[in-house]
């Protein structure tokens, strides 16, 4: 079974506790009644879905219920990262090389 740290309850859970919650850090528009059908399928449907790192928001269900970002390598599904909502997309990860 897979733990994930919530970054607010400051502890590490099971996965079950926990819901994917998409992509995150996806802009959104400020005017969406004027997006156009094309350009709102590419917002709502279509994601990168890369082979490796991958930046996901998820959310702690059975827990605090809060939103918040993880950082997690899609061939290993380790989390290496996780990080509160509203934070900016970290500049260099753990383990990182300089």
């Amino acid at each position: 079974m897979l733990l994930i740290r919530c970054p607010y309850c400051e502890e590490e859970r099971p996965e079950l506790e926990f819901r994917n919650a998409g992509e995150a850090h996806i802009a959104r528009s400020a005017d969406m009644a004027a997006t156009s059908d094309d350009d709102f399928e590419k917002f709502f449907f279509i994601r990168s879905n890369p082979k490796g790192i991958i930046y996901e928001r998820w959310r702690h269900m059975h827990g605090c219920a809060r939103f918040f970002n993880a950082v997690r390598d899609t061939v290993s599904d380790r989390f290496l990262l996780t990080y509160k909502a509203g934070e900016p997309k970290p500049a260099k990860l753990p383990g990182a090389a300089e």
